[in-house]
């Protein structure tokens, strides 16, 4: 049963509306980061896509961008993101199989064949090797005769998170984060629209960690950059504005959406009290991608309601971008169908349920603004702050227990009010028309690949997609086996997805 109160009323929020809330577009930014938000502009509709070949996820971007998406966003194989060229031994069994192998950039230019990229902004989901990924991409663009200064988009580049949740780390910290400052420094130099940090905070939420600790490590990660940013000659007022963030939504609605509203009003007093930034600096802009560990390979088309109040969260929350994972994605990479599913779910949200009409529509509830308070999340950002030194652990000490022990957090099961388990073990049918989706899915990307909301099963650390865990075949390459061992006690747990 709930621990929450049966019914809120106005005793159970005593805070200052002028203080705490604001008004949207103004400081603190609870309500949030502009005055209109989406009566101005929608969300930006980014389906996260890459498997197999550069032409096999060209056609899927252009598929996509015909059915209506708004933006790319790029997944990328394992050796790509490892830094291992496709025909390297290290990269055996594992080439197309986690995203699209890029090893040129006669590659990426193939991936972005009649996409014209002035008029399309493009998320790179790469950490490890952003700094040449992000060289490639500037030269596709000047093969386009696009200027630098008008390519738009985003590159993760966390690679603190890495370090943290995921293993796809290749040098040492320092050299590490001296590589993702230097981005920050080439794109501010270069005047490019582009966004060289996704602060990311999804990954450690699908290995176990709470919402609260889910923005606790993001803000940690994100104070050190812009730390040794500012080290490095960097003004805070021109650097914040362009840095993003990566959040999960999941299914407990409220939860999700006080999360993002509470998250917000803590990065303005952050970055005002230790930096002096300015409102634009204070501005929490994020992508929101679905929670890939809540979907069920029993009953899959029951995760299309989970999607749907996942993004609906989102929305709420005043995310600025947004990717809505397919409903077949813990059976197999989605289908052309599913993907687009995904995305119409998006448009109806948009479109047809009136949720965009008004800013910040749950304001003002006592029980959204209770549980925004609740939250606690200023003293989740202190212990974040004591954590700093463990985001840049080399191995051991409270970092490294601390993410044990969110990891051996045992996920809450999905429920029904009579205690039963949603699709769970023993519930498992899947209809025939599913199955055939996954055999085409199987089919479309090649033997033994799968992307999941991201990196399939997350292949680093954990490596193994949905097929193989159900005890088919292949067990992967040395570099998917390199990448388990690095990722530590994820390798031991449940499956992370997300880019």
């Amino acid at each position: 049963m709930s621990e929450r109160p049966r019914a809120y009323g106005p005793g159970d929020w005593r805070g200052d509306p002028g203080r705490e809330l604001g008004t949207p577009g103004a400081s603190p930014f609870t309500r949030g980061v502009h005055p209109s938000m989406y009566r101005g502009k929608l969300w930006t509709m980014r389906q996260y896509a890459g498997f197999g070949t550069a032409e096999e996820t060209n056609a899927r971007f252009r598929h996509l961008l015909a059915a209506g998406q708004t933006g790319l966003s790029v997944a990328f194989d394992l050796p790509t993101q490892m830094g291992y060229d496709s025909d390297h031994p290290m990269a055996e069994g594992e080439v197309g199989r986690a995203g699209v192998a890029i090893d040129t950039v006669d590659d990426l230019e193939r991936l972005f064949h009649d996409i014209p990229l002035d008029r399309v902004s493009t998320s790179m989901t790469i950490n490890a090797t952003a700094p040449i990924l992000l060289a490639m991409y500037v030269v596709v663009g000047e093969e386009q005769k696009v200027p630098r200064a008008k390519l738009q988009g985003t590159v993760q580049n966390d690679i603190l998170k890495e370090f943290i949740a995921r293993g796809t780390y290749i040098y040492p910290i320092e050299p590490s984060l001296r590589l993702a400052i230097d981005v920050c420094r080439f794109v501010h130099a270069e005047g490019m629209s582009f966004n060289p940090i996704s602060i990311s905070g999804y990954h450690m939420r699908e290995a176990g960690a709470t919402a609260v600790e889910e923005v606790a490590f993001t803000f940690a990660n994100g104070l050190e950059y812009v730390r040794r940013a500012v080290a490095r000659g960097l003004d805070v007022n021109e650097l914040a504005p362009r840095l993003s963030f990566f959040f999960a939504a999941f299914t407990d609605l409220f939860e999700e959406v006080a999360k993002f509203r509470a998250a917000r009003r803590l990065w303005a007093r952050l970055m005002k009290e230790k930096f002096g930034a300015g409102d634009a600096a204070c501005r929490l802009r994020f992508h929101t991608q679905t929670g890939g560990s809540t979907l069920t390979a029993q009953q899959p088309k029951n995760n299309v309601v989970r999607v749907a109040l996942q993004a609906l969260a989102a929305v709420l929350g005043g995310t600025q971008s947004l990717h809505t994972n397919a409903y077949d994605e813990a059976l197999a990479l989605p289908t052309e169908q599913s993907a687009t599913l995904a995305l119409r779910t998006q448009q109806i949200l948009a479109d047809e349920t009136g949720v965009p009409d008004v800013v910040d529509p749950v304001g003002g509830s006592w029980y959204v603004e209770a549980l925004t308070e609740r939250i606690r999340l200023l003293p989740a950002g202190h212990r974040a702050e004591r954590l700093r030194a463990a985001a840049s652990h080399r191995g051991g000490g409270v970092g490294r227990r601390r993410r044990e022990r969110v990891c051996r957090r045992p996920g809450r099961p999905v429920r029904t009010g009579a205690g039963l388990l949603v699709a769970g073990e023993g519930a498992g049918e899947t209809t025939g028309e599913t199955a055939g989706e996954a055999g085409r899915g199987k089919g479309e990307a090649g033997a033994e690949r799968s992307r999941s909301g991201g990196p399939g099963w997350d292949s680093a650390p954990d490596g193994a997609d949905h097929r193989r865990r159900a005890g088919a075949g292949d067990r992967g390459g040395d570099l998917g086996r390199v990448a388990r061992r690095v990722g530590g006690v994820q390798t031991r747990l449940r499956p992370v997805k997300g880019p």
